[in-house]
């Protein structure tokens, strides 16, 4: 129990925090913030404190920052769309900026006293793969693998497992980088000693330790944030595929029991902390990517209106009306509401085993 609590506040607190960084770059640029909110349903304590009313709501999960002329037309000059166009722009990415910024921070912390890192390196061919003449030679770093900047040692294992029977490979060897093409490393299937059938490709992949300067702790904690927007992609890129499906999607119900697991299989409190912290730091890029999709009602939805509406008026001295782009995120939120519903069912009824 005490697991699903921190899980609740910890994915809520990351979606307050991403309006607060809309709330933050708001008043930054003098653009009338209304509202405030930190959760969502009634209210349990409001403040008004100049033209803002702040507030925290029963609900630990959500909130949000209602700006004046949001979403309707204002003769307010302070309004948000009576601003600059820049300033929009920088105002619908700062939440996005900040969930980025607060997975950067995460990591910072959870690398703080780590004493080394591991670079992945090729330490040798398996027997009988016939792998010996693949190119590599032992103690060359990987750089890339398959088109795959390598920023992670996990990266390495992950391409090669997605990779066909020919890989194109760009390692370090000596302080020189060399690029080797097409290099055939096919999956062989093998049976072990207990009768079961592995497929591999013949080579292993060892480390090196970097050590943990304070200018390395910053490196791979830039590079972790970074891998996480791109294991994102991936994902995504799956789902448009059909690779998965709905059912593999999680909502807040879903993300809750996986902390909820996470901490409770960890052996130690020590433990459970520094995997719930790593979690949470994949969610709040997760949640800066996704909340950048050129989707409606979504930031990079408004962000993309925003741009056409620069266009059109470039081009043809016209904007779309602000009420005819309100529908359109009316629309996109229903259908956001239908989808987020349909993974809350999914995610209850996989805790039942439905």
């Amino acid at each position: 129990m005490l697991y699903i609590i921190l899980a609740i506040l910890m994915f809520g607190l990351l979606i307050a925090v991403h309006e607060f960084g809309h709330f933050a770059s708001a008043k930054l640029f003098g653009i009338q913030v209304n509202e405030f909110s930190i959760g969502m349903g009634p209210a349990l304590w409001k403040k008004r404190k100049g033209e803002t009313l702040y507030s925290l709501r029963v609900l630990p999960i959500g909130g949000y920052c209602a700006m004046e002329g949001e979403d309707e037309k204002s003769s307010n000059p302070r309004a948000f769309g009576n601003a600059a166009a820049w300033k929009q722009l920088v105002v619908l990415a700062g939440g996005a900026a900040m969930n980025f910024f607060t997975g950067l921070l995460i990591l910072l912390i959870l690398y703080a006293p780590v004493q080394g890192f591991r670079i992945p390196v090729y330490s040798g061919a398996e027997p009988g793969y016939g792998a010996e003449d693949c190119g590599l030679q032992p103690g060359d770093r990987f750089l890339s693998v398959d088109g795959h900047r390598v920023l992670v040692y996990g990266n390495v294992p992950l391409y090669l497992n997605r990779a066909g029977d020919r890989v194109d490979l760009v390692v370090e060897r000596n302080g020189e980088k060399f690029r080797l093409d097409g290099v055939y490393l096919p999956y062989q299937t093998r049976v072990d000693e207990n009768g079961n059938e592995t497929q591999r490709r013949g080579i292993n992949i060892g480390w090196e330790v970097d050590p943990p300067t304070v200018g390395n702790k910053l490196h791979y904690a830039w590079n972790t944030a970074v891998d996480y927007i791109r294991t994102v992609w991936l994902s995504l890129g799956e789902l448009v595929r059909g690779a998965v499906g709905l059912r593999d999607l999680s909502g807040p119900v879903g993300i809750v029991n996986t902390m909820s697991q996470v901490g409770n299989q960890s052996p130690t409190a020590a433990d459970a902390a520094r995997s719930l912290l790593d979690l949470a730091a994949l969610i709040a890029v997760n949640l800066a990517v996704m909340n950048l999709l050129p989707l409606p009602a979504l930031d990079g939805g408004r962000i993309f209106f925003l741009l056409l509406n620069g266009a059109l008026f470039a081009l043809f001295r016209k904007r779309i009306p602000a009420k005819y782009e309100g529908y359109v995120h009316m629309v996109g939120m229903a259908g956001l509401l239908a989808l987020s519903l349909v993974v809350t069912f999914s995610d209850i009824g996989k805790l039942f085993g439905i």
